[in-house]
């Protein structure tokens, strides 16, 4: 089976609700490749590997949910943008990103799927923000839930905090969200997670006493577009292949 480059783009316009979001890049279509897409090849980042990797399994697209063209970056099509988008253009490629709508996705959004790898309970959000809150799954601690989360994802989770502290209470948001932490601490949780971590984090951690999970920026939004891989599958009965290709953070 196959879908039309411009169907798939206002099918995945309307699912993942795109006109509601004020992002630091476009979401949607980035680059024109084939009209008729057989064969999808989905991955976190629309790195060179990746490309390549869709060039290798014959695809006429890469869906990701980190794209290109973002704000405040060179607008020259030089360097590494050229040999991406080159390689793209070459092989008729499709490139489709969706960075915020896919974060806050209510069934296929990486928060969301977060919570459904780790079997936690979803109550709510921080305010107005995409951080989530909820209860972990039976009762944690500090040293238990770095190891069910470093298991989870694949990943060598920092946690910050006392190992033997008991954790019933967690707020979460993937990626580069650190910043969330001064969210949690108002709504008084037990542990926030995300993807990333720096000095100052380490010191906002410890002096509030809620426990903070570094748990890959990578390997904390696997889940959003794996999961909309899966539904255009099932939705269109094309073949979606997702690619994994880990980094370090």
């Amino acid at each position: 089976m196959a879908i039309s480059r411009s169907d798939l783009d206002t099918y995945l316009a309307d699912l993942l609700k795109v006109e509601k979001f004020k992002d630091y890049c476009p979401n949607g279509l980035q680059v024109e490749g084939s009209n008729v897409i057989e064969k999808i090849v989905t991955g976190v980042t629309a790195s060179q590997r990746l490309i390549d990797e869709a060039i290798a399994h014959n695809a006429q697209a890469i869906l990701v949910h980190h794209g290109y063209f973002w704000k405040g970056e060179n607008q020259a099509i030089a360097g590494i943008k050229k040999s991406r988008i080159a390689a793209l253009l070459e092989h008729d490629i499709n490139l489709y990103a969706y960075h915020l709508p896919l974060d806050a996705h209510e069934t296929l959004g990486n928060n969301v799927q977060l919570a459904s790898q780790l079997g936690w309970q979803v109550q709510g959000s921080l305010g107005q923000s995409l951080s989530l809150f909820g209860k972990v799954d039976g009762l944690e601690t500090g040293a238990t839930l770095q190891r069910k989360l470093t298991e989870a994802l694949d990943f060598d989770v920092i946690h910050i905090g006392e190992e033997n502290d008991e954790i019933e209470t967690v707020a979460w948001c993937t990626g580069a969200a650190q910043d969330e932490l001064e969210r949690a601490i108002e709504a008084g949780v037990d542990a926030f997670v995300s993807g990333e971590i720096s000095e100052r984090t380490v010191h906002l951690a410890l002096e509030s006493g809620v426990h903070y999970f570094a748990a890959g920026h990578h390997a904390t939004e696997r889940g959003g577009v794996k999961a909309l891989g899966e539904h255009l599958e099932q939705r269109f009965d094309i073949e979606v292949q997702f690619i994994d290709l880990p980094i370090p953070v």
